[in-house]
């Protein structure tokens, strides 16, 4: 292969030709930590946004299912709403969720509450034990003829929240997750007599206390402050850094 040659091959960029690049370079990296800080900003906002309408919502005053049910179909948050809602519990079908409740593990108890126009609405009864798993353990707890719930509505998931999540076991009635279409088709309940979210059940004592009532969980992470200090930070960091290497004596520059 024939050389190329010396005046046709490319020249490394030049010193004013590196000062360029560099800058280029530093003003793409600050541009990238300050639009991250400032999201993280906005996401503070929403956050917080977010954390007062909920306090604000669980002190409100119930209100019917068909008013939660107006709220969903015109795509506004269920989250959180107080509800009341009458029914029998279908006790045959009820679903068991892994949780822990204040250090103790077991499940949550979700059972379908039968609604007088025939159709289901899953309720999270509160929190059991592992050894009360079974009804059998809790049977004063199996409450039968009509019901009358005061709790909070709950939005469906999608989807599995993380892959680190196990799949659920419809085979031993343990579910990881609350997929609400699997927990009410393992149960034989068609999805057009399905209401389509959940509610918690309030602390309201059930007989024998099991299940434990008023497990909704509020604490909601809110770390966005932190990390807008931390974009924020490493943009400073970058700036003095470029302000160091324009500004530095010449003798701690290296030879050229």
């Amino acid at each position: 292969m024939a050389e190329v040659p010396a005046s046709h091959r490319p020249r490394p960029p030049t010193g004013r030709g590196k000062l360029v690049l560099t800058g280029i370079a530093f003003f793409i990296a600050l541009a990238i930590l300050l639009s991250l800080g400032t999201w993280q900003v906005q996401r503070l906002h929403w956050k917080e946004k977010l954390l007062a309408d909920i306090a604000e919502r669980r002190v409100a005053a119930p209100v019917s299912l068909a008013d939660i049910e107006a709220m969903a179909a015109k795509g506004e948050d269920i989250e959180y709403r107080p509800v009341t809602v009458s029914g029998v519990f279908a006790n045959n079908r009820e679903r068991h969720f892994f949780a822990t409740w204040n250090g103790q593990t077991g499940y949550y108890i979700y059972t379908p509450l039968q609604l007088a126009d025939g159709r289901f609405l899953f309720i999270n009864r509160g929190f059991v034990p592992f050894e009360a798993k079974e009804p059998e353990m809790r049977k004063q707890g199996q409450l039968t003829g009509e019901q009358t719930v005061t709790g909070l509505a709950r939005a469906r998931l999608a989807e599995k929240p993380s892959s680190i999540v196990p799949d659920n076991d419809i085979a031993k009635n343990i579910f990881y997750w609350k997929d609400l279409d699997v927990m009410a088709s393992s149960t034989g309940i068609a999805a057009d007599k399905l209401v389509p979210f959940f509610v918690d059940a309030g602390d309201a004592l059930n007989p024998k206390g099991l299940p434990i009532g008023g497990v909704t969980q509020f604490d909601l992470p809110n770390n966005h402050l932190q990390y807008a200090v931390t974009w924020y930070g490493l943009a400073a960091a970058l700036v003095g850094v470029g302000l160091y290497a324009l500004f530095r004596p010449k003798g701690d520059r290296p030879a050229p």
